[in-house]
């Protein structure tokens, strides 16, 4: 099979001499990982909880990390070289709101948390967090009542601005919200609402991206149970503001020569992602991804016989973006599990949680894309070329 992601001859170290196994993926683990970590509200800004649960869970497994100032986690597994080192990537943190303000009418005005619809959060189930305890609510439209406004509940406009959250207490007013604790800045948590289906289906707010935390615990575990050493230190990296922006700033190892991102794809008209399989990411709203990585991936896919699709994000974003923007010269990827619905009510399929989880324990194991990455600086040579001859000259 002609190999994609390179044409000049690499050095010596570069070459794989043991191509790496694929991984048993125990799913039952990653089912139940994404489970408990569906039970965690983490807002982003409200993430402290699920640091602490992720950290437990690599205590348990043997992995050794520490954590920055706000929380983000940086796990290492040691290779038998520790440089040029690799980083995998998910984000603990979800979509979510903030209270704006407090009513005359006894509810809560708020803003969104993250970029996602005021259409999705009608409806929803929540949890308002006071400096002082918790309370439960459901966001609402202002017109909520069909028997009160009749067609109008269709007509108001779909916006942040024409919602509110009725709280599950007795606050009829200003001074009642006061009184029970509510301040502007509450965080609100919504509702995951998860359902795991016979037929592997999964539905649940937050899959974007506690299914993909849920898939490196997975990946990190079988290569654990499998006494696979590592051809290089591999960094598993759980970020705290990935909706926001910022994601995988901050956190990153100084000899990480390669970083892929695992978050969700997005089946939809288009689109040529899918809820099978692994949806690998070309480019998104920032630009293309690394070349060579990505056909790297791309080549693991294909020997390993991993079902695969590529596609192409217009709107979307993920902690490759944050981490190059942060001034760190490594080359990103971005694999995929596909969510119809992303950023709404859900909904991916065991199938492309296992067919992810075996890719990036795949490339947990396989050797470095270039021993050149080892240097930030260095001469022309070694540097890959890509293909340029005409693909007939090829075959």
């Amino acid at each position: 099979m002609e190999r994609s992601h390179a044409t000049a001859s690499k050095e010596p170290a570069d070459r794989e001499l043991v191509p790496p196994a694929r991984p048993a993926i125990d799913m039952d683990y990653v089912l139940s990982m994404l489970e408990s970590l569906l039970k965690i509200p983490s807002p982003t800004g409200y993430t402290d909880e699920i640091v602490h649960f992720c950290g437990r869970e690599l205590k348990r497994l043997g992995i050794p990390f520490e954590l920055t100032r706000r929380g983000a986690i940086r796990a290492d597994i040691k290779g038998r070289l520790n440089s040029p080192d690799r980083a995998i990537v998910a984000h603990v943190d979800t979509l979510g709101a903030q209270v704006k303000g407090l009513k005359s009418n006894g509810r809560l005005e708020v803003v969104a948390i993250g970029t996602w619809s005021a259409r999705f959060a009608e409806g929803a189930r929540c949890t308002i967090f006071t400096d002082h305890g918790s309370y439960r609510g459901t966001i609402l439209p202002l017109k909520a009542s069909g028997h009160t406004f009749n067609e109008e509940i269709d007509s108001q406009p779909v916006a942040w601005t024409n919602l509110e959250v009725r709280v599950d207490a007795v606050c009829s007013n200003t001074a009642d919200l006061i009184r029970h604790g509510f301040n502007v800045g509450d965080f609100v948590a919504i509702d995951p609402q998860p359902e795991f289906q016979p037929n592997g289906f999964i539905n649940s707010r937050h899959l974007d991206d506690k299914a993909g935390v849920a898939v490196l615990f997975g990946a990190a575990k079988a290569v654990i149970d499998a006494g696979v050493e590592l051809p290089v230190d591999c960094h598993l990296l759980l970020t705290i503001s990935e909706e926001v922006g910022s994601g995988a700033s901050s956190v990153l190892h100084g000899d990480v020569a390669e970083m892929v991102s695992i978050d969700n794809a997005t089946p939809a008209p288009g689109q040529n992602s899918r809820e099978s399989g692994v949806t690998i990411a070309m480019a998104d709203s920032t630009g293309p991804f690394d070349y060579h990585l990505t056909h790297k991936l791309l080549d693991l896919c294909s020997d390993h016989d991993i079902r695969h699709q590529r596609d192409i994000f217009r709107f979307y974003r993920c902690d490759s973006a944050a981490a190059i923007e942060a001034g760190n010269d490594i080359r990103t990827a971005l694999v995929c599990f596909g969510v119809d619905g992303s950023h709404g009510y859900e909904r991916t399929h065991v199938h492309a949680l296992r067919s992810l989880a075996e890719l990036v324990a795949l490339y947990m194991q396989s050797d470095v894309t270039f021993e050149r990455d080892r240097h930030a600086m260095g001469p022309l040579t070694g540097f890959p070329h890509q293909k340029t001859e005409p693909a007939e000259a090829a075959e």
